[in-house]
């Protein structure tokens, strides 16, 4: 099974970017913490980040024959991200929106994603375990073949 990840916007500055909403822990560890999980899961995992939409929606495309799942916390795009929205449903395999902060809870602009009504299901507001309960969760539902 093949697993992508992809990190949006800003998010490369995990660690170092307001720390009192998004914590202390870098990208390059949940990116570890995903791998741990996915050797555990004897899954193979691709993890990307970009902070430009259109690269975003490229590695969706490379792997529209090739992954059974997607996580992507599309950052800033959340709330403006049309192409990304677009790309997300042109899949043929579940994707689950991921956010470590509860956007719901947050800047009311911030409380609208229109990325939500393309993906399977959402998980925010659990921090770095957002990518982990999300990862446990799509292997799941694509293991159960429950992809749409």
């Amino acid at each position: 099974m093949n697993i992508l990840v992809l990190h949006g916007p800003n998010l490369n500055l995990f660690g170092r970017r307001e720390p009192h909403i998004y914590g202390t822990t870098t990208l390059a560890e949940i990116n570890e913490r995903l791998g741990a999980i996915a050797r555990e899961l004897d899954i193979t995992l691709e993890t990307f980040q970009s902070n430009h939409e259109g690269a975003l929606i490229d590695k969706l495309h490379e792997r529209i024959d090739s992954a059974q799942g997607a996580l992507v916390n599309p950052a800033g795009l959340t709330q403006h991200g049309v192409p990304l929205h677009d790309a997300i449903k042109a899949m043929p395999f579940p994707v689950l929106e991921i956010h470590m902060s509860n956007i719901a809870a947050r800047e009311a602009w911030r409380a609208h994603s229109i990325i939500s009504p393309a993906v399977k299901a959402t998980i925010q507001g659990l921090g770095w375990r957002s990518y982990t309960f999300g990862l446990r969760a799509l292997v799941d539902l694509v293991r159960d073949g429950r992809q749409a």
